[in-house]
């Protein structure tokens, strides 16, 4: 059976933790921020953990992390 690909799109985006969760950046923060609030856009800095639901999907676009 031959290595498995990593996706290159998935790997500049995500990062795997050292308990095995993937870490995401939060989507909502590039534009029209004078619209969002303070609280709001202070929230979107942190970054974010992949659903459960997504986990698996995410794990095979990332194989040797």
């Amino acid at each position: 059976m031959p290595k498995m690909k990593t996706h290159k799109g998935a790997i500049k985006r995500m990062k795997v933790t050292a308990t095995g969760r993937v870490k995401r950046t939060k989507a909502f923060k590039k534009h029209k921020l004078e619209v969002k609030s303070a609280k709001r856009k202070r929230s979107l800095r942190q970054d974010g953990l992949v659903s459960p639901a997504d986990q698996r999907r995410v794990s095979r676009l990332i194989p040797y992390r």
